[in-house]
């Protein structure tokens, strides 16, 4: 069972939607707007969000980037603007999936199947260690360790982190990082990424002269060598 919430204002489209994920065994929270989708989702943190774009007091792409500066969530888009270009700009801003209005309700349970399997995987995954540099990360925990110390992080520096040890040996760019962490109106603001790399590096003791852990590919990204 998880805990899903549906931002959109369309009663009858919430309505359904409840009758048919309490029906394959989903507990279900509802919301009208902007404002109450962000309430619902601080106070609730739901393991999924169905998120419609046009809502009375803004723009659903607000809720993706509120949810996309902090969390890994899985979002669904549910929307009636059908155009490609439309949709290639939420699944860029961070939306996991994007279906029009109207919608085939099998195609939606299984689609919600996908991304709930997806986001189990990452659960399981919960524990990420390196012994290579002894490294160790506890991401429900939000918990760093290096050669068994614990090393405490701000939020961004944990979010950095985990970022590039999601991807061992892999460049991650910068605009990645940027969208992932502060969200696509940031995508452009490399020195908030140069600020929060030194500060990682200096509590993690790596040099970036002769790193063991974050490897930089100037003016393009950052890559994880610690594994």
């Amino acid at each position: 069972m998880a805990h899903i919430l549906v931002i959109d204002d369309e009663i009858p489209i919430r309505r359904f939607l409840r009758i048919s994920l309490v029906a394959e065994g989903h507990q279900v929270s509802e919301a009208a707007s902007v404002q109450e989708g962000l309430s619902q989702y601080r106070h609730l943190n739901p393991d999924l969000v169905i998120l419609d774009l046009g809502l009375p007091d803004g723009d659903g792409l607000a809720v993706l980037q509120a949810i996309r500066a902090h969390h890994p969530h899985p979002v669904l888009i549910l929307s009636a603007r059908d155009s490609e270009q439309e949709k290639v700009r939420l699944l860029d801003a961070g939306a996991n999936d994007y279906m029009s209005k109207p919608f085939g309700i099998q195609e939606m349970m299984a689609r919600i199947r996908v991304l709930l399997r997806q986001r189990a995987g990452v659960s399981s995954g919960d524990r990420r260690h390196f012994p290579h540099c002894g490294l160790t990360l506890e991401i429900g925990s939000h918990r760093v360790s290096l050669a068994g110390e614990d090393i405490s992080l701000s939020r961004k520096e944990f979010a950095l982190l985990q970022a590039l040890v999601c991807h061992p040996g892999k460049l991650v760019l910068q605009t990645q990082l940027l969208t992932e962490i502060w969200g696509p109106s940031h995508k452009e603001d490399t020195h908030y990424l140069r600020i929060v790399i030194a500060s990682l590096r200096k509590k993690l003791g790596d040099n970036p002269q002769q790193p063991f852990l974050i490897e930089t590919e100037p003016g393009i990204g950052y890559r994880f060598i610690g594994s």
